[in-house]
């Protein structure tokens, strides 16, 4: 796993004119073993659409175990400015499911976009046909859409922006889901089922299936997240949390008698 030095993993972003033609295969190959109904034609067609991508890499031998595209996308809603990432097809090899690499790189990236502009609105934009895509966002950001208690539906409109300009024809603005069709890519039965009990025990898990009832099918829930400095104090203080023990202890500053 992720703690043992010959399977740590690294992330880092790479621009799409710097992707190689054996990245892309890599990419592929994962994409094709999670996914059913794809075509290395509108893979390719559809990685070259996008602005870069996070390569996850075993630093052993520095094997692709992963990946998330992204797209920025200059957004204005009721006459505020406002800057979308856009995240895209987001695979993770599953004996690495839990690692936090990709996470931790996409943090610091829109930190440092965030950055750049301090005083605009910075939105995660996402499409999420399962639900783990769905959690990243639950789990991770203060003020998001849909939200499971109904808070923040003035972010509804963000929704309604991106998918009417980037699907329009695809977009059901009545049910909040995106529809592609019957030959749409979709998960593999096997990868991320969503059981009873889960269904029970996690109100977001529970919440996702209400929203997207035929996400097994392919349909996709658009969602977004607003980025700000809570979002990103919040998130930098779980991963402290979650930092070995003994790790945590080295890096305590010392105490003056």
């Amino acid at each position: 796993m992720a703690g043992d030095t010959g399977n740590t993993l690294k992330t880092r972003y790479v621009p799409i004119e710097r992707i190689s033609f054996i990245d892309m295969k890599e990419m592929y190959g994962l994409y094709e073993k999670y996914y059913q109904n794809v075509s290395l034609e509108v893979f390719v067609k559809d990685m070259s659409e996008k602005s870069g991508v996070f390569m996850v890499r075993r630093t052993l031998d520095q094997q692709v175990v992963g990946f998330s595209t992204l797209k920025t996308v200059p957004m204005n809603v009721r006459g505020r400015a406002a800057t979308g990432v856009f995240s895209g097809d987001t695979i993770l090899e599953k004996q690495y499911w839990g690692d936090r690499s990709l996470q931790t790189a996409f943090l610091r990236w829109m930190v440092r976009e965030k950055m750049k502009r301090p005083t605009r609105m910075l939105v995660w934009l996402l499409i999420s046909k399962g639900y783990k895509t769905y959690l990243l966002l639950a789990n991770n950001f203060n003020r998001y859409y849909p939200h499971p208690d109904g808070h923040h539906q003035d972010l509804a409109d963000y929704v309604d922006h991106y998918c009417e300009r980037l699907y329009s024809g695809s977009y059901c603005s009545e049910r909040k889901l995106l529809d592609f069709g019957e030959n749409y890519s979709a998960l593999k039965g096997a990868v991320a089922p969503i059981s009873q009990e889960m269904r029970d025990g996690n109100v977001k898990i529970r919440f996702f299936e209400e929203r997207n009832p035929t996400w097994e099918r392919g349909t996709e829930l658009p969602c977004v997240g607003v980025f700000d400095r809570g979002t990103a104090q919040a998130y930098l203080a779980k991963l402290w949390r979650k930092r070995p023990r003994r790790l945590r202890l080295a890096l305590r500053p010392a105490a003056y008698e």
